[in-house]
């Protein structure tokens, strides 16, 4: 079996074998093209997610932190706030023996008022 064909025939479709390898590899460059235009993106994105989740890690360590010394400065408010009642309470004893002292003095210094 011999191909004949004859010359323009063969020329046609050399032409058109040559235009559909064109297209094919014009329409791989785009593919390929599209691809890494693709990976790039997804490469920053991906760079992006992962510095926001450092912020958002040492945003929760830094609130931790920030918390724990929050509880630490009501611990020494409320010492404080106890202390204050216990010097009040202190003041209010000695205000009392002190009035107590005070009308005793008078009395002492009063003998007439004593007596009554």
């Amino acid at each position: 079996m011999d191909f004949k064909m004859d010359e323009g025939l063969r020329n046609r479709v050399v032409i058109i074998l040559a235009v559909l390898t064109l297209i094919l590899f014009f329409s791989t460059l785009s593919s390929c093209n599209s691809a890494l235009r693709q990976k790039t993106r997804s490469d920053k994105e991906m760079a992006s997610r992962i510095a926001l989740e450092e912020k958002v890690s040492k945003f929760a360590q830094e609130s931790s932190a920030l918390e724990e010394k929050a509880k630490a400065k009501e611990k020494e408010a409320e010492a404080a706030r106890l202390e204050l009642e216990a010097v009040k309470k202190a003041l209010v004893d000695e205000q009392a023996v002190n009035q107590a002292l005070k009308d005793q003095g008078q009395k002492a210094s009063n003998p007439k008022e004593a007596g009554k």
